[in-house]
């Protein structure tokens, strides 16, 4: 699993936090959304399947690795994609 590198994860880290910031500056309360309440729903509902998949998958891969996922969990649910990025350079690390 020696695929990331660390200045890949720091390019999509600042990406990421480049694109909240961008996004929660841009969002104004007073407008209202033109989706409708099903196309949310069914946005929300993809979302969480694909984070409990994704977290299933952390748990394997500590499981494999002799690691301890469970505390990955409060971080991961406030911010997946950071705190997948965090976990898989977490699990990259050389044991010495």
């Amino acid at each position: 699993m020696f695929v990331w590198s660390k200045r890949l994860v720091a390019g999509l880290l600042g990406g990421f936090v480049l694109l909240l910031v961008l996004f929660l500056l841009e969002g104004s309360p007073e407008n209202s959304s033109g989706l409708k309440i099903h196309t949310t729903r069914w946005m929300a509902l993809n979302y969480a399947g694909l984070i409990i998949w994704v977290f299933v998958w952390m748990i394997d891969q500590a499981r494999v690795r002799g690691k301890n996922v469970w505390l990955w969990l409060l971080p991961f649910l406030f911010a997946p994609l950071p705190t997948l990025m965090l976990f898989v350079l977490f699990l990259q690390r050389r044991l010495s």
